[in-house]
Parts: structure tokens; sequence; C-alpha cells
């Protein structure tokens, strides 16, 4: 039987690759994200219309959240995989961030991710045999760069590896595995504005920046690691280790 995988934030970027991987690998996949006409044609890419789902919608509400679950178990009957990807990010001084900008990071970040899981993990309880999740959080929690200035994304990523840490534990009776990728500087269309992308490359031990299928390829290990929960995974290229 295939497994389901539910993917949020599936649209572009580094979800877009972790759902094709998943795909590629014969996984059924519930897409996610929040433009309608982008989900469809991302599920059209894919060309596997036997094999996704789509669910548009803002993952931070819980009419999102709960639809997710819905469409894995009323089109492929269970969910074994969560990916929580969705998030946001920016950069601001410390003294500049208001508080509706704090809230938004924090519900876009740690309360999406936090009642998403709430969601898939009711039905991974109910099916019985376990599951595994995979956060994706980011490698400046342990060690941030003085000219890129973002405690309010940052507090809410930190929030995430918290979450999977104490999650690993409270799951592991009942079989469901939780890891996080801590994902250094990644080439996505996040990126598509910044030129000089590549100079960060020198950050890392392995003197560039990373791919998004390398990414995705660390996902899809901890979604088959049956042995690994509670673990951070960085995929940086060394950035934190090689840091002076």
């Amino acid at each position: 039987m295939s497994r389901t995988v539910i993917v949020t934030g599936s649209s572009s970027g580094i979800g877009h690759d972790i759902a094709r991987a998943f795909l590629d690998q014969g996984a059924n996949v519930v897409l996610n994200g929040r433009d309608p006409d982008k989900l469809k044609a991302v599920a059209a890419e894919f060309g596997q219309p036997d094999r996704t789902a789509v669910v548009a919608g803002d993952i931070s509400l819980r009419g999102t959240q709960e639809a997710l679950v819905r469409a894995a178990v009323e089109r492929f009957g269970r969910v074994d995989v969560l990916v929580n990807n969705a998030g946001v990010f920016g950069a601001k001084p410390f003294l500049d961030v208001t508080e509706d900008e704090l809230d938004g990071y924090l519900t876009g970040n740690l309360k999406s991710t936090y009642f998403t899981t709430q969601a898939v993990v009711r039905q991974m309880v109910a099916q019985g045999s376990g599951g595994a999740i995979v956060n994706i959080g980011t490698v400046l929690i342990d060690h941030a760069l003085a000219g890129l200035p973002a405690s309010a994304p940052l507090v809410s990523k930190g929030g995430v590896h918290a979450l999977t840490t104490s999650l690993s534990a409270e799951l592991a009776p009942v079989g469901i595995r939780v890891n996080a990728v801590a994902a250094g500087i990644i080439r996505t269309p996040l990126h598509a504005a910044a030129p000089n992308v590549d100079g960060f490359g020198g950050l890392a031990l392995m003197d560039r920046i990373g791919e998004v299928a390398e990414t995705s390829a660390a996902v899809l290990y901890l979604a088959d690691a049956t042995f690994t929960t509670g673990h951070i995974l960085r995929v940086d290229g060394g950035y934190v280790t090689g840091r002076s």
C-alpha cells in the first residue's frame, strides 16, 4: 500500500520539491498552498492525478488544517507522513519589530505547525500504526548572522525546534516519530530577488549554498528512518560547524 504524505506550503520552493520527491517514490501526496490556481498548476505539472490531492488555504487556519487530514483520508484512506514546510520569514531589526509582526511569525510558523500536527496526530493515533512528522526549521537557531537581523521569525522557528524535541518524547509510545530538518541557505524563489545569493556560500564548509533537492533528500531520510526521533538534522553544508 502506498503511504500518504501531507506537505504544507508545497506550491513552490522547498515544499514543491519535497512533494515531487515523495511522488517519485510512489507515495500519495496532499498538496497545500494559499493560491488555488498556483496549486492546481503544480498538481498538473506533477502529472499524477491519481496520487495527488489539493487543499488550498492558509495553513494557520483550523479549517485548512482539518481539510488536509480530511482530504488525505477521503482520497487515500490514511495519513502516514506530515511535512510541516509552510512558513514565513523576513529580516527586520529587533527595535523596529511591532507586536503585530511578531504575532504574524508566531502564527505563521509556530502555531500553524503546532495545530496542523495536532490534527494529523489525532488521525495517526486513530489508525494505530504510527507515523512520521518532519518539521522544517533553520540553522540560524544555532548560529545567527550578524548581518541578518531576524529575531521575530527565529523566535517562532526556535519554537518549532522545541516542539520537535518535546513531541518526539510524547508521541514515541504510539509509534509516531518527530524530527526536523534545519535548513541552511537554500536556493529557492525566496532568494530570487537577491542576485548575490551565492555569495553566502562562503559561510559554509562546502563553500556553496544548498539546492532544494538536497533538503528533500534529508526529509525523505527522516520519513524513513524508523529508529530516529527527536533529531534536528542540519542541511547547511557545514555552516554551523564551520563558523569561527
